[in-house]
């Protein structure tokens, strides 16, 4: 079984590629790990023998209960959350447990893990665990498809990080539809252009125009005519990690709506009071004989 780059987004959401541990390897870092747990058991109860045998023998027994389970489970989630996802095994062979969004594994990812792994492995001799990583595409055991986990090798060779896009073909890499490329065909890709500037000028051209055309066969619409194959492989692989970026990156909370200000309450403005003219004084009667007085 050969180990496949896997597309894998770290806390700070960069997206990186990453070797998962093979079969072989993670089966010598497990019985490494057994191993420890074995000759670590073994002292406990010859420890548990010569001092808490002439105790009551339901004590005797509690003890020996809670130290199996201790050594059983609490030995791989004690030291992964200590290591970070490794154990002594793990670390002789570089490997680490990973989440699969390529966080660090967190304590209830490594209680499953060991839970699972009380079955699996020490229950039914690893066989499940063997059936389980030969049919998943990551290699995962039962334990890891229950935790969400992965384990990866940290030795292997780093991979190129992905091309950039050529601005002349920023518009068409936008329109592709990439379902039909596959993973290899992809990855032929980018290691042709990470070791293009070595090659042989004619092999070089040759290689160029053979894969592009495989991949063009995949995507559509085609590319442009009159372009170099090179820049039509770098804008689909640049095409590509995008959408694996915008895929993997969390949903942006919807735009709250602006608060509407209340309406300021209406003012009473002061009227002065309206002055009314006074009423013309009233004409005083006349004299007796007929006489009126001027005004």
């Amino acid at each position: 079984m050969v180990a496949q780059p896997e597309p894998m987004v770290t806390g700070d959401a960069v997206v990186l590629d990453v070797q998962i541990a093979q079969l072989p390897v993670r089966a010598l870092s497990a019985m490494i790990d057994l191993t420890v747990i074995v000759i670590g058991y073994i002292l406990g109860i010859i420890l548990w023998a010569t001092t808490l045998a002439q105790f009551d023998s339901a004590l005797s027994t509690a003890v020996l209960i809670i130290f199996t389970i201790l050594a059983i489970v609490g030995y791989p989630v004690i030291i992964e959350m200590a290591t970070r996802g490794r154990s002594l095994g793990k670390m002789a062979l570089g490997l680490r447990v990973v989440a699969d969004d390529g966080g660090p594994e967190r304590f209830r990812q490594a209680l499953f893990r060991a839970l699972a792994g009380f079955i699996e492995i020490w229950t039914f001799t690893g066989g499940p665990a063997v059936i389980c990583s030969l049919l998943s595409p990551k290699g995962k055991r039962i334990g890891d498809v229950f935790a969400g986990t992965m384990v990866i090798s940290e030795r292997a060779p780093k991979l190129s990080p992905p091309p950039l896009m050529p601005p002349s073909l920023a518009w068409w890499a936008s329109s592709l539809q990439l379902s039909g490329l596959r993973p290899e065909q992809a990855d032929r890709a980018r290691q042709f252009l990470s070791r293009a500037t070595q090659l042989e000028p004619r092999l070089r051209d040759r290689m160029a125009y053979q894969i592009c055309a495989e991949i063009a066969a995949q995507v559509s619409p085609p590319p442009p005519p009159g372009v170099p194959p090179q820049l039509i492989l770098a804008a689909v692989l640049a095409e590509r990690h995008r959408r694996a970026l915008d895929r993997l990156q969390p949903p942006a909370a919807a735009p709250q709506p602006m608060p509407v200000p209340p309406m300021p309450a209406a003012q009473t403005y002061y009227r002065p009071p309206v002055v009314q003219d006074p009423a013309p004084p009233a004409a005083a009667p006349p004299a007796p004989g007929g006489f009126t007085p001027p005004d």
